[in-house]
């Protein structure tokens, strides 16, 4: 049943995936407020690299990342790192996803992917055409450069095996005609694969937006609020406990990101989420800046030239919830794009940035109803792609509390699937 002017919705997180569960609610007739405990999309959804990007269909549960990650255990400077922790579930997450690294689980999860990747490409298209203006919007494509032959056939292979199934549009070009395709790049790098139809933005120019657009139809926005218990009635939330008094509605999504996994046991039941953590450093441009957004795989290291500065991020560790920001992995992101661009990068960082990516043992998104509980609707475990996912997600939301047939297969996404 479509929402009425007195049904009440409140989000817990003011990311972008709470903003853009706000944005689908409140199209559907919903009275929705969103509950920040920090400041409104200041955390994953403020530093990441802007990536809009349906050909990331690969899950991180790849056939070599299990090996990857064992090797990170005695290198603390690796790219992609797992610091050994006795905690019993963050053993059961890391047995569980190496349990899915393998050819077949990967096809499978990039089957699902696919789905709700085309889905919030197309969102995007018709939101930053119509309704959201700016947000230095290009889509410009995005280009994985490799610097060895054998790197470059390793991706390709696990590309071709996917993009064949699911139409993902993709070009490879040799190394010696890397320049000619972006002259900010080295002469003697092994090539690289171009997905035309990806895209980019500026994420805080996005959130700052979104969130104002949304502000002018009565959406209300509360930052500095904590969520802390709930109230709970049979089947249903009667209420959450806040910083700020009790509060109520009818529906209450979680959407808190890294933190959701946590938070979900006081609505019914922990969801298996670790925090990746991520970093990004945003500077000047370079006198001779990169035309378009790229990666850099051999390094988990990806860079996007906004008109309004230039971003190097990514990297993945998972350390728990560690809040620092090692200079020496800021360093290591400069020099990871050393290896490719002939420009050198400008001394000053203007921001320094780390994140908590929520990630889930089988690379997918949690979404759709807590189980156990009536009126709570999870948006939450998007791993590295809860800026691209955004608006499929709230989508789905919307559909689901309103009691609709959702345009995508939510079940690979239920909560459910970890009972």
């Amino acid at each position: 049943m479509a929402g009425q002017e007195t049904d009440k919705v409140i989000v817990i997180g003011g990311g972008v995936i709470g903003i853009a569960c706000a944005h689908y609610l409140n199209q559907a007739g919903y009275a929705v407020t969103v509950l920040e405990s920090g400041s409104l999309a200041a955390a994953c959804s403020h530093g990441n690299c802007g990536y809009i990007c349906p050909s990331h269909v690969l899950p991180l549960t790849t056939p070599g990342a299990l090996r990857e990650g064992l090797k990170s255990l005695l290198n603390p400077s690796a790219s992609f790192r797992i610091k050994p922790r006795l905690e019993p579930a963050f053993i059961r997450w890391l047995w569980q996803f190496s349990r899915r690294c393998s050819a077949r689980q990967m096809l499978e999860t990039a089957k699902h992917l696919n789905a709700i990747l085309e889905s919030s490409a197309a969102e995007y298209r018709r939101l930053l055409t119509g309704e959201i203006d700016g947000a230095e919007y290009r889509q410009s494509g995005l280009l994985y450069v490799f610097g060895t032959a054998e790197a470059a056939e390793v991706f390709s292979a696990n590309e071709r095996a996917v993009s064949a199934r699911h139409g993902v549009r993709s070009d490879w070009i040799e190394g010696a005609d890397l320049r000619d395709f972006d002259g900010a790049l080295k002469p003697d790098l092994a090539g690289g694969v171009l997905f035309p139809d990806d895209a980019s933005l500026r994420p805080d120019q996005l959130t700052a937006q979104w969130a104002a657009l949304l502000k002018g139809r009565g959406v209300t926005f509360r930052e500095g609020v904590r969520f802390e218990n709930v109230e709970r009635s049979g089947r249903m939330i009667s209420a959450i406990k806040t910083s700020a008094g009790a509060m109520q509605a009818d529906h209450y999504v979680l959407a808190a990101g890294a933190i959701s996994g946590r938070l979900a046991g006081y609505f019914g039941r922990a969801m298996p989420i670790e925090p990746g953590k991520g970093y990004s450093i945003t500077l000047d441009r370079p006198k001779q800046t990169p035309r378009v957004p790229m990666l850099f795989p051999e390094h988990h290291v990806g860079i996007t030239p906004f008109d309004s500065g230039f971003r190097i991020g990514s990297m993945m560790e998972f350390a728990g919830f560690d809040s620092a920001i090692p200079q020496r992995r800021l360093q290591q992101l400069r020099r990871s794009v050393a290896h490719y661009l002939v420009d050198d990068l400008p001394k000053n960082n203007i921001e320094e940035w780390y994140g908590w990516r929520p990630m889930t043992w089988d690379s997918l998104p949690i979404i759709g109803a807590m189980p156990d509980t009536d009126n709570v609707c999870l948006a939450t475990g998007h791993n590295m792609l809860g800026m691209t996912l955004a608006p499929a997600t709230g989508k789905l939301v919307a559909e689901h509390i309103q009691g609709q047939i959702a345009h995508i297969d939510p079940t690979p996404f239920s909560p459910a699937r970890f009972n």
